[in-house]
């Protein structure tokens, strides 16, 4: 492996360590008030990294014998008329969770809910699931080891030194978080409070529902006009 490709996808790794998984919701975890909960920071940034390092390996090793059959698959009506009205639904919902009032108090039950309860591993799973399609720079890593045509090995350990790298960010905050203490809280209480005034969820649902209602007519549209 030459130190161009290796230099290509430790720059893709680290524009994906900005993405909402890997250090928005690390962020927003590490807001809860008291102590910091490490352990539970450490399962969910484990669990993303895991997700990430398993599709990965499975796409570059399995691209050539998996994808055509997935092309073909999402490329028929059932599929495109199914993704159409999830799109659609997903649009409306965000209308609805931008009016509902008392979102900060709600944000801060899930975030009491993920990190006392069990739910941590479920949360990394929701978010790097849902995101996994929109990072681009992760889809380009992954092709740049497709076409490198690595051995299975070589490709293994690339992909987990990618996902590691991903989540270092996340990780020099919590040990600042843990290092510093108290004197991090003001600057994490303003950034929660612009959370909660932020409306993102909704932003965020809205914005996956235009896409994905927006790819699945395009296509739809395209096979009647045919």
């Amino acid at each position: 492996m030459d130190i161009a490709l290796l230099g290509s996808l430790a720059v893709l790794a680290l524009i994906d360590s900005t993405s909402f998984g890997t250090l928005l919701i690390p962020i927003w975890l590490l807001m809860h008030p008291g102590g910091v909960r490490a352990g539970r920071i450490l399962v969910f940034l484990g669990t993303v990294a895991g997700f990430y390092l398993a599709v990965g390996v499975a796409v570059a090793l399995g691209a050539d014998a998996f994808l055509p059959q997935i092309s073909r698959l999402l490329d028929t009506r059932p599929v495109a008329w199914a993704q159409l009205v999830l799109g659609v639904a997903l649009f409306f919902l965000s209308f609805r969770l931008e009016k509902k009032k008392g979102g900060g108090l709600r944000m801060d039950r899930w975030r009491d809910r993920a990190l006392t309860g069990g739910g941590t591993a479920g949360l990394a799973l929701a978010a790097a699931a849902a995101e996994v399609t929109t990072m681009l720079p992760y889809l380009a890593a992954i092709g740049l080891l497709t076409t490198a045509k690595l051995p299975a090995g070589a490709i293994v350990l690339t992909m987990t030194g990618y996902c590691l790298l991903m989540i270092v960010p996340a990780l020099l905050l919590l040990t600042i978080r843990l290092t510093a203490g108290d004197r991090v809280t003001p600057l994490l209480t303003r950034a929660g409070d612009w959370l909660a005034r932020s409306n993102a969820l909704a932003w965020i649902v809205g914005i996956v529902g235009f896409l994905l209602a927006r790819d699945a007519a395009a296509r739809l549209f395209t096979d009647v006009i045919r």
